[in-house]
């Protein structure tokens, strides 16, 4: 577990899975994501996941908690081959908890925890052009913005630019 004022990162559990549901099935937050995340997002999605997430070795998703009400997830992606000392941050929060610094404390920890505890010598992560909260939650990290890929994604039928960002040890 890890802590911060009132964030906390912790382990996903079974429990967890309908209230993940609820918040996960949100446009406004797969707009921001990937489409490896469905939507709409159901409960079996989130057994799912959580189910995938419990098998870990080390643990690298992580559910986020604010005053103990589970309110997102945020996750490294170990790269592999000449990359496997980077890994790829990931996070996302339910709408209700936007806005009050919770997913930069969470990456705050997690950022630590990647670099610290799991010797990644690198972190990065790409955001969708639109994205400018996820964007200075990464700067006020520490991250550095490396380069923008322009026309790198298709999200809901248009092309985006992808905004890449990374913080070394």
């Amino acid at each position: 577990m890890l802590k911060e004022g009132d964030v906390q990162l912790r382990r996903l559990q079974l429990k967890d899975a309908t209230t993940l549901a609820i918040l996960a099935n949100n446009k406004k937050i797969w707009d921001q994501l990937r489409d490896a995340m469905p939507h709409p997002y159901a409960e079996q999605d989130a057994t799912t996941f959580i189910t995938s997430a419990t098998e870990e070795n080390p643990l690298v998703t992580f559910a986020i908690s604010y005053k103990d009400a589970l309110c997102g997830v945020v996750s490294l992606v170990p790269q592999t081959d000449v990359y496997a000392h980077n890994a790829e941050i990931g996070y996302w929060l339910g709408e209700s908890f936007w806005g009050k610094g919770i997913a930069t404390i969470a990456v705050k920890l997690i950022t630590h925890y990647g670099l610290k505890k799991l010797n990644f010598t690198r972190l990065h992560a790409g955001i969708f052009e639109h994205n400018i909260a996820s964007m200075k939650v990464l700067e006020k990290n520490g991250f550095v913005k490396e380069g923008i890929c322009k026309h790198a994604i298709v999200k809901n039928k248009r092309l985006l630019d992808e905004h890449r960002y990374a913080i070394t040890e």
